[in-house]
């Protein structure tokens, strides 16, 4: 796992020195430092990685193996506990509730520990499941909230009751191979987005006021998108994956539209910070983008009252300096979008996920080559 030192400015060299459904002891000590290298640290050498993902205040994230999975801390960096089931452990999908005991974990890969159409609830201060939850398919997503657990089939979203395992919602959508599918994490509202019926449409369900939201977002087919914290912000990137939008998921309408490139790429992970300053954006092209949110936070109710650098005239908005002439039709779109203001350079063709530090203008990024990089 690399240990890079990278703040939210023009990239700098890293330095490497630190369909129908039927319900449902104590850690191990985590592992000696791990090994360094010239490069950074290792997560995990014997076992292959399956699986990572974030918790939601993403300070923590949970990486699934084909032994089973391990949690780790994300600043300062280290492994918090283990479980490695051994051979036949394997673990596809594994999420974390914020930091407490509970997780949901999906079995896979060559030998997995449980079938793939099986969603466990593990409780780790009893070192057990304790609940599970069965499907007539292959389980493509889980996302958890404190009161509620949400599963993604291929075409079907249920959402159940965390205390009781009770099914409360049942969702249909377009092919969803990739499981893509979002909730807020502020308790109180649930603002739950997931795809629609129709190619390139996003569905919001804001379950305190019991409405639904349909926004076409994008002309060709949904590849990742994102919510904010309380659900009220969207972005959204399609398989062209050139273009990320974000919308307001209360009126549907779109707010802002950034270029991550100009060439066809696969969007991995679209990312807020807590404020909605800030959108990162990583894919197949090898870097990670951020962008520069202009949403009005009054309106939204986010404080950025932290964050001095939103008025700060150091860092705008990149736009093309031919945006001058976009009132001339023979000028594409292109010449008047707005850029990255900071990218982060990592190899091309590998999957990574990335999120927000919790220290101030800084991401955090995870690679299935079981890499880290802040």
């Amino acid at each position: 796992m690399s240990d890079t030192q990278q703040t939210l400015m023009p990239l700098h060299s890293p330095d490497p020195d630190d369909n129908d459904e039927s319900p449902p002891n104590q850690p191990q000590p985590a592992s000696p430092d791990p090994t360094r290298t010239g490069t950074g640290t290792a997560i995990a050498t014997a076992p292959s990685l399956l699986h990572l993902s974030f918790n939601q205040d993403s300070g923590c994230f949970a990486a699934g193996t084909d032994r089973g999975f391990r949690i780790y801390n994300c600043d300062p960096f280290r492994e918090i506990f283990r479980r490695d089931f051994g051979p036949g452990g394997g673990t596809s999908l594994v999420h974390m509730l914020f930091r407490c005991n509970i997780l949901a974990f999906v079995g896979g890969g060559p030998d997995p520990r449980h079938p793939p159409n099986k969603v466990m609830i593990w409780d780790d201060h009893q070192s057990r499941c304790i609940g599970e939850l069965s499907f007539r398919s292959e389980v493509k997503g889980v996302r958890l909230r404190r009161d509620r657990i949400v599963v993604v089939l291929a075409h079907k979203i249920f959402v159940y009751n965390f205390a009781d395992l009770k099914v409360l919602h049942q969702i249909e959508t377009i092919a969803n191979p990739k499981g893509l599918c979002e909730v807020s994490h502020l308790s109180g509202t649930m603002v739950l987005a997931c795809p629609g019926l129709q190619k390139g449409q996003v569905r919001v369900e804001h379950y305190a006021s019991k409405r639904t939201k349909f926004i076409m977002a994008h002309d060709s087919r949904i590849a990742c998108f994102s919510l904010t914290q309380d659900g009220r912000l969207l972005a959204t990137a399609s398989s062209k994956g050139t273009l990320v939008r974000v919308f307001n998921t209360l009126d549907g309408s779109l707010l802002q539209e950034v270029r991550r490139g100009a060439d066809r790429a696969e969007i991995y992970s679209l990312a807020f910070s807590p404020t909605a300053q800030w959108l990162a954006v990583s894919s197949d092209k090898g870097t990670v983008h951020v962008f520069n949110l202009k949403v009005d936070s009054g309106l939204l109710g986010l404080d950025r009252s932290n964050s001095s650098s939103e008025s700060n005239p150091s860092s705008p908005t990149a736009v093309s300096s031919l945006k001058f002439m976009k009132g001339l039709c023979v000028l594409p779109k292109y010449f008047s979008s707005e850029w990255s203001v900071a990218q982060f350079r990592l190899q091309e063709g590998l999957q990574h996920i990335v999120a927000f530090g919790h220290q101030k203008n800084t991401i955090v990024i995870l690679g299935m080559d079981g890499r880290y990089f802040q």
